[in-house]
């Protein structure tokens, strides 16, 4: 590392929104491991709303549409290290590019092809022990949540300060928005996955209804995605809220009794915002999804979706998850 000047550090996440939430404690290690450096991040034109009150990097940038990562990555030379915080090509090649001293990031350990052009980028590469198929084979195996993953990553790259919470930043403005809604409601977050392959538009409208008449009120908040499906949830009389701006959107969340979504970015706001969640996960891959994308560090119940849509199915599903919304907001 830089012996005089100031150290330069550059850190990339362009994917997805709740995988960059997922990031921020690895970020804030860098910072705390290296408080003096210069800290630039470039994200996606989607995912930068995550880090946009984040006071753990100095500078924020854009990765163009139009333009390859690695003719990107090279404007950013005369960095001391730099470390790719998603396992995907765009990522690694970005980092590549600026030849920084050190550069760091990690790929999957069946992914044979990625491991071995990964070398051609990266000169300190972290193989994660995800894999779905194995999960399924061996139900023993273990995988280390994401946030763990990536908090090794840094200190593969040379932050050894841990700093292990998530880190979304929410105003007063962002409260008062939703200052309207009812205090301490169930929320349930409308994702497409309760929309196919082992859940229906009619048996959500049913847990819905279901979860109403627990007692507590119920609103729920609906991505720009599942804007098509809301129609009947609002004919149901239903409090929904549709596509409500990010920040928003997390107040929300920190006003909840209960969080209660599929596995989606929603899982990782409302485990930032330290609110007990549900999550149904998808049939395939639940060995591994339930382990290395949980809620994390917050209390949680975890439920399987069913393979099929039949009615006996469903309906078991549904029970599974008011039982665990019951036990969520009695503890």
């Amino acid at each position: 590392m830089r012996r005089q000047g100031r150290l330069k550090i550059l850190l990339t996440r362009t994917d997805r929104i709740g995988d960059l939430i997922l990031s921020t404690p690895a970020i804030a290690s860098v910072r705390a491991s290296f408080p003096q450096a210069r800290i630039t991040m470039i994200t996606s034109p989607y995912n930068r709303v995550v880090m946009e009150r984040n006071t753990d990097v100095d500078e924020l940038v854009d990765l163009p549409r139009e333009v390859r990562p690695a003719a990107f990555g090279a404007f950013f030379t005369g960095y001391d290290l730099a470390i790719a915080l998603a396992p995907r090509a765009t990522d690694i090649q970005l980092v590549g590019a600026t030849r920084a001293r050190v550069r760091a990031g990690y790929t999957y350990v069946r992914r044979w092809a990625a491991r071995l052009t990964a070398r051609l980028y990266l000169n300190r590469i972290m193989v994660s022990p995800a894999d779905p198929d194995l999960c399924e084979r061996d139900p023993t195996r273990v995988v280390p949540h994401e946030v763990d993953q990536l908090l090794d990553l840094a200190e593969l790259a040379g932050a050894n300060v841990r700093m292990p919470d998530l880190v979304l930043a929410i105003t007063g403005e962002d409260r008062a928005s939703v200052a309207h809604l009812p205090e301490k409601p169930i929320v349930l977050h409308l994702g497409l996955r309760w929309f196919n392959t082992g859940s229906t538009l009619e048996s959500t409208l049913i847990l819905a209804d279901e979860l109403r008449a627990m007692g507590s009120a119920l609103v729920i908040s609906c991505a720009a995605e599942c804007d098509t499906y809301a129609e009947p949830f609002i004919d149901a009389g239903h409090t929904l809220l549709r596509d409500l701006p990010f920040h928003e959107w997390t107040a929300l969340f920190e006003r909840a009794r209960c969080i209660v979504t599929v596995d989606t970015g929603a899982t990782h706001v409302a485990s930032a915002v330290r609110r007990p969640t549900l999550v149904a996960f998808e049939h395939r891959y639940f060995r591994l999804n339930s382990q290395e994308w949980a809620p994390y560090h917050v209390p949680s119940v975890l439920v399987r979706k069913p393979e099929t849509e039949d009615a006996a199915g469903l309906a078991q599903f549904r029970a599974q998850i008011v039982r665990g919304v019951t036990e969520l907001i009695d503890a």
